[in-house]
């Protein structure tokens, strides 16, 4: 009777430790971007980036402070912040979407696809981004690149500081997830 009583209790136990959180979630992400020109090469890194999965759907959201991108000159943060991003009026910058055919439970690195809504200046347009996620023991990594057009959130860059910056931007990223504990 003793044994049945320990092998139920250690299969409780297993059984709960495999356990998923459906939700996981960094609250130190990073992205940067990179802005090339002949001119002069613009970087910046925020990381302070709020990021949640929510696995039963798959679905990711993303929102990061735009005043938290750390530059090298502190003339180009001025800039960004007040003449190009205007991160009084708009603080924030948001993606909300869902990771297609993504497998919570596979170990390893998977490459995906993952198609939302990013929002930069209350201008929302829809993107497809190529990632990876790496699934180490329950712990997520997402990293992935893609690019911005300038022009398609309203940003507007004087006539005589076009040549400093790029009409594309390149924006790359990388969270590192935690199970999530309410």
């Amino acid at each position: 009777m003793n044994r049945i009583i320990i092998l139920l209790s250690l299969l409780i136990h297993f059984t709960d430790s495999d356990k998923r959180s459906d939700q996981v979630i960094t609250r130190q992400g990073q992205v940067s971007f990179f802005s090339y020109t002949s001119v002069e090469n613009i970087e910046a890194k925020n990381n302070q980036v709020l990021s949640i999965i929510d696995f039963s759907k798959n679905e990711i959201a993303i929102s990061m402070l735009m005043n938290a991108f750390i530059f090298k000159k502190s003339l180009m943060h001025e800039h960004f912040n007040e003449s190009y991003i205007e991160s009084d009026l708009y603080p924030k910058a948001t993606f909300q979407g869902t990771i297609i055919d993504f497998d919570p439970l596979e170990k390893g690195i998977q490459t995906k696809i993952v198609k939302g809504t990013l929002t930069i200046r209350d201008i929302s347009k829809e993107v497809e981004i190529k990632t990876n996620i790496e699934n180490i023991d329950g712990k997520y990594v997402i990293t992935g690149d893609f690019e911005v057009v300038v022009k398609d959130f309203d940003i507007k860059i004087p006539p005589i500081l076009a040549p400093n910056i790029a009409k594309i931007i390149s924006i790359k990223f990388r969270f590192e997830y935690q199970p999530y504990e309410k």
